[in-house]
């Protein structure tokens, strides 16, 4: 656990900047790019008889305008809505004899805006779903001892997440060592202190649901800030919360962790570097899967006669700005 020291000098410290070119008070910073997602599912087990596929797609709102969105795939594709979350996916469906390999590549142009609240997100309809708990993050006696001491003294929404904000960036650090990490598993970045973007929005918003306060996770992908174009590793995933006025503030507490001098800046601020294309965790699809609840979404779900993890999925994604 960090000493509580330095969790109090994060709190204080204020930066004004998401990236070397982006202040506080630049409003509605902006950056426009062109997006490529592609995937390549092979090696289908032997005499397996159908596979279906469910990739996200990311959809237009406050924060991002999604346009010229294509996909590129050699067998029929759907368009579906997830009915909790209102996240898009396009869905696949392959019969044997199945192909060596089945490409698929979402192509989409996006104009993403730097954002300290918006009025509605596309799952604020579900309050009661957004005060529960997540299968790996129930709403259990840690949380709320945690959720409690760190909103002593502290009255309404606003004040109490920031709270629970400071908490998490004091007893959690940004390491991707060892084993468990990237699940949002809120036992385990609770028993080991430490994870991935994942774990420390588990913790947050299992603490403000603990507190009544709603919260939504999101995932996505992260642009770098100081190139026009390139490849990206892997997702990255952040946190909204209702204030007492209804609006939806967004927490992006990995972030701070990794720079401290912008933990001012990402409480209640995400910056233009990203892109969303889902929210929400433990999700029926569309249509519904066989297997378990989706923890989130955000590389392709496979499903081979109903098994997952037994076909091969390779990734990779690409961004140049526009």
């Amino acid at each position: 656990m960090k000493s509580p020291y330095v969790a109090s000098l994060f709190a204080v410290l204020c930066s004004v900047a998401c990236s070397n070119t982006t202040t506080k008070e630049d409003a509605n910073a902006e950056r426009r790019f062109h997006f490529e997602y592609h995937t390549t599912i092979s090696e289908f087990p032997e005499n397996a008889k159908q596979a279906r596929i469910w990739l996200p797609i990311p959809a237009s709102d406050e924060t991002q305008l999604v346009t010229d969105l294509t996909v590129d795939a050699p067998v029929a594709h759907h368009m579906r809505t997830e009915k909790v979350y209102g996240n898009r996916v396009v869905y696949l469906e392959v019969n044997a004899p199945f192909p060596k390999e089945l490409p698929i590549t979402l192509s989409l142009d996006v104009r993403r805006t730097e954002h300290s609240s918006v009025s509605q997100l596309a799952s604020s309809t579900q309050r009661d779903r957004l005060l529960a708990g997540d299968a790996l993050a129930p709403l259990n006696a840690e949380a709320r001892s945690r959720a409690t001491q760190a909103t002593q003294g502290l009255s309404g929404s606003q004040a109490q997440a920031r709270g629970i904000y400071n908490r998490v960036l004091a007893d959690v650090n940004y390491d991707k060592s060892g084993k468990g990490w990237g699940r949002g598993n809120l036992d385990y970045v609770c028993a080991a202190g430490k994870g991935n973007c994942s774990d420390f929005h588990t913790l947050f918003i299992a603490m403000a649901r603990s507190k009544k306060i709603p919260a939504v996770f999101e995932i996505g992908f992260p642009l770098p800030a100081d190139q026009q174009e390139g490849s990206i590793g892997g997702y990255h995933c952040w946190a909204w919360f209702q204030d007492g006025d209804g609006h939806w503030r967004p927490v992006d507490a990995s972030e701070a962790d990794k720079d401290p001098t912008k933990t001012e800046y990402f409480f209640g601020t995400i910056c233009e570097n990203r892109i969303a294309f889902s929210r929400g965790r433990d999700l029926i699809l569309d249509p519904p899967q066989r297997g378990d609840p989706v923890n989130f979404l955000i590389y392709p779900y496979v499903e081979v006669d109903g098994h997952t993890d037994v076909a091969k999925v390779e990734k990779n994604f690409r961004f140049k700005n526009l």
